[in-house]
């Protein structure tokens, strides 16, 4: 799924960052999330959260939806 439009990148280049231990900062600088209209920000912030710390938490698929995101977004946890 699209979450950055502006600049096309998917949840599955987000989680292959965050397995990788890089920073949603390397994802901004490289891939350009959020820095296009920024009406990603909400959600792709809300969807880094949950993918860096299912690496420690719980292996069941979590759900996605920060009160301000028009959407919600379904994400299976990284497996180690």
């Amino acid at each position: 799924m699209i979450v950055c439009v502006c600049h096309r990148v998917s949840d599955r280049e987000f989680q292959a960052f965050a397995r990788q231990g890089r920073t949603f900062e390397a994802l901004q600088l490289e891939r350009g999330v959020a820095t296009g209209c920024g009406r990603c920000e909400p959600c792709a912030r809300a969807l880094w959260q949950t993918l860096t710390d299912a690496r420690n938490g719980p292996s069941a698929p979590l759900t996605v939806c920060p009160a301000d995101a028009a959407a919600c977004l379904d994400v299976a946890p990284l497996s180690a």
